[in-house]
């Protein structure tokens, strides 16, 4: 036990000791540069350094890609989970540092340089967490605080990539000076109900790729859940896109009207998600909301012409998600969860996932302060919308290889149940035979067979995400 404490005291040390001296830089840089800011600005007109740059993309390596990435191998108890954590640690750590040791442009107080302070803590706690479980303490009162740090551990792992998310959104608008004064609210409106739509595309994708067998055993329908939270989010936005007690404009009247079409076909996509008896049920309702959504933002009236056209492609994009969902519900599933057996999602069914990145993309990319940066510098509106298109599906692949990931570490593919006509598979050596499914699963079965009473199931963590209903009872 002491050997363990003397392990573990120089790593927490170091870590406390790094933070620390990371926000004594923080406040002597801030202090001193500072005077450079004019009045009424937010930061200085310098362009930004090669330290600073160095600062966005570590950042991005290592909250972006590197720790999402050990997220998923912690999730399926893989080997490289640790070594790939320590990696994107020891990113951070130095990442942040230069945040703070940078030239060039200097910046007025701002929210990214607060919220990281949130983001490093979460860090820190993920570090203890998974310094003690690494002990594997488990006799006494460790026991108990074990069960603590498991579930501390998982639900903070979890959270930072959402937080960080926020962290970068944060990054990009302080880097340009945005979202100040009278543009706060619509920039909160484009990146709140931006992210809305990438975080919906990324759930879709859970349950597409890795989620069927725990929609089944919910005994809710994917309608079910989409419902509830359109009805939630309409009720908040006719409530909240209105200024009570000031005057009515044309952007007003349509943001309460699209609250006041949300609520109300969530009630209806609720009350369609079960059949007469109680059993699940798939509806058209969330792709209608979808649509219907991209064809009021397709038509709102904007300031610049550029604006007009990012905002018409974005409805067009969205309409698009919309009318392929409902495609996909009605006529590629016919009403049910999967196309296949085997759980596999069909080509299709992938595109509206995509559609909904894409537009929250663009959604994104198309505040007042952004259309303006993009008219002042003779940006044209095709060579916007493809970069954001980029953007997306770059976030799309990742996604879709962070599912992979999970897909291929939390259990091997089971091949299908033979056939009464009994299936064939080719040998290495060019000849056919039974396929040996069937008698490694006799095998199997004959081995838990005296192993496993008759009030026991068979349960495996490691099957509880896979699509594969055959594997999970």
């Amino acid at each position: 036990m002491n050997r363990l404490k003397s392990r573990a005291t120089p790593s927490l040390a170091l870590i406390s000791s790094t933070i620390l001296f990371s926000a004594r830089q923080v406040a002597a840089h801030g202090g001193h540069e500072m005077e450079k800011i004019q009045e009424g600005e937010v930061m200085t007109q310098e362009p930004l350094d090669a330290i600073l740059w160095t600062h966005i993309l570590l950042m991005m390596l290592s909250f972006g890609i590197i720790f999402p990435t050990g997220m998923v191998l912690g999730i399926t108890r893989n080997r490289w989970h640790v070594p790939t954590q320590v990696l994107g640690t020891a990113i951070a750590v130095v990442a942040y540092f230069l945040g703070h040791l940078h030239k060039g442009r200097v910046f007025a107080k701002n929210i990214h340089a607060s919220f990281a302070n949130t983001l490093m803590l979460m860090l820190v706690v993920q570090v203890v967490f998974g310094i003690y479980l690494k002990f594997h303490i488990t006799k006494g009162f460790h026991g108990k605080i074990r069960k603590v740090a498991v579930h501390g551990h998982g639900i903070v792992g979890k959270a930072m990539p959402i937080v960080a998310w926020i962290q970068m959104l944060f990054g990009g608008i302080t880097a340009l000076g945005f979202c100040g004064g009278d543009h706060l609210g619509q920039c909160l409106a484009h990146f709140i109900m931006g992210s809305a739509f990438i975080g919906y595309a990324i759930i879709l994708s859970i349950v597409l790729v890795v989620g069927q067998v725990w929609l089944r055993r919910c005994g809710r329908s994917q309608e079910f859940f989409d419902s509830t939270f359109i009805a939630a989010w309409g009720c908040f936005n006719t409530f909240t896109e209105h200024r009570w007690g000031s005057a009515w404009v044309a952007n007003d009247f349509q943001h309460t009207a699209m609250g006041i079409i949300w609520w109300s076909s969530g009630l209806a996509g609720i009350w369609l998600s079960r059949k007469r008896y109680g059993a699940p049920k798939r509806n058209f309702i969330p792709g209608f909301v979808i649509f219907i959504t991209g064809w009021g933002m397709s038509a709102h009236p904007q300031h610049l012409p550029i604006s007009n056209m990012v905002h018409t492609m974005f409805g067009y994009t969205l309409m698009a998600a919309g009318l392929s969902r409902i495609i996909e519900v009605a006529f590629v599933l016919k009403d049910r969860n999967t196309i296949s057996e085997d759980g596999e999602a069909n080509s299709f069914q992938y595109i509206p996932p995509f559609l909904l990145t894409a537009s929250g993309f663009l959604f994104m990319g198309a505040t007042e302060e952004q259309m303006q940066l993009l008219n002042d510098n003779g940006i044209d509106h095709v060579s916007y919308v493809l970069v954001c298109y980029s953007f997306a599906v770059l976030v799309f692949l990742f996604t879709n290889m962070l599912l992979h990931l999970y897909s291929i570490n939390s259990a091997p593919a089971v091949p299908p149940k033979d056939s009464e006509e009994g299936e064939t598979t080719s040998r290495i050596n060019g000849h056919t035979r039974a396929t040996d499914a069937r008698q490694v699963r006799d095998a199997e079965e004959f081995e838990l067979e005296g192993l496993m009473s008759d009030d026991e199931g068979l349960e495996s963590p490691s099957t509880l995400g896979k699509n594969n209903e055959g594997r999970v009872d």
